[in-house]
């Protein structure tokens, strides 16, 4: 009788059991899985698109869950971590951005987002403005800007403009406005751009720029209030007669001053990026300074590292 036909025995015995690799790569987050509560904005508010556009942003750049950082302080606005699934603090009145430092010094592998209102970011929160500017720390402030403090119904805000009538200037405001992006680019944003809700698409290039710069980016996006300064900005909404311009394709956007000039033209403005520049970030700073630092100790047990310091404090 015949030998029984057998099969050739594989070259490589082991990789014929072999478990293919799995497959690392993430899906996508959809919109109904970055989506928590349901916002509880007054119907027409422009946060609304602001908070779509985020999504998007989320959604187009495949950001996962434990990525995702969302901050506020309070106003209407800085309800907007409770609508987003992830990580996130709607944090105490103008205090977002010390705050928001904190997350992002210590978490260099995350892009903060902090989403505040212009009376949170600008009035009691100013000084941390300010000072987060000047540091350069590595996040996005995104300020929903509509001229006026709605949750509290209708008081004068730091950017209402003169002769604004509301319950605490019945006559008129009479304090002058301040100019966010003035503002912005004079403490030492290094990336400040201007939005409208009303224009979707340029808000969600704008968000897009802001996280891919390295350092701090400042978009001012103005969102409005219908119920308590309707028709704000009807001026910059070519849908209700008014004129969107965008930044002129001439304009430098690393010349401080040209930037400085187009944010002082007369509302509605322009819109784009005015300021774009590249420099050390306090992250970078930072970790600069603790690894200069734990080189010093390097090797070193732990007692030997509290002798060395017991002994210079002799």
């Amino acid at each position: 009788m015949s030998a029984p036909q057998t099969q050739n025995a594989p070259a490589h015995p082991a990789s014929a059991n072999a478990v293919p690799a799995p497959n690392t790569e993430r899906k996508g987050l959809t919109k109904k899985e970055i989506a928590a509560d349901h916002p509880t904005w007054c119907p027409g508010c422009g946060d609304f698109s602001v908070l779509a556009l985020y999504f998007k942003m989320i959604e187009k750049r495949r950001l996962e869950h434990e990525k995702i950082t969302t901050i506020s302080g309070i106003g209407c606005s800085s309800r907007f971590p409770y609508f987003v699934q992830a990580h996130g603090a709607h944090y105490i009145h103008g205090r977002s951005l010390p705050f928001a430092s904190g997350v992002a010094l210590s978490r260099p592998d995350l892009h903060v987002f902090v989403f505040g209102g212009d009376g949170d970011l600008f009035s009691i929160g100013g000084n941390h403005f300010t000072h987060t500017a000047r540091k350069n720390i590595k996040l996005t402030c995104v300020a929903m800007d509509n001229w006026v403090y709605g949750l509290t119904k209708k008081q004068t805000s730091p950017t209402s403009p003169l002769g604004f009538k509301s319950k605490t200037d019945v006559w008129g405001a009479v304090d002058y406005p301040i100019n966010p992006m003035k503002q912005a680019i004079a403490a030492g944003a290094t990336f400040v751009a201007r939005t409208t809700h009303s224009n979707p698409n340029h808000v969600l290039q704008m968000m897009e720029a802001a996280m891919d710069h390295d350092g701090f980016s400042f978009i001012q996006c103005l969102s409005e209030c219908v119920e308590f300064y309707e028709g704000a900005f009807d001026a910059s909404n070519p849908r209700k007669g008014g004129i969107f311009n965008a930044v002129p394709t001439t304009h430098d956007v690393a010349d401080e001053v040209a930037a400085y000039k187009l944010a002082d033209a007369a509302f509605p403005g322009y819109f784009g990026v005015f300021y774009n520049v590249t420099k050390p970030t306090k992250n970078a700073k930072e970790a600069g300074v603790n690894a200069a630092a734990a080189g010093k100790f390097k090797g070193l047990k732990d007692w030997q590292i509290l002798q060395k310091t017991f002994d210079r404090m002799k």
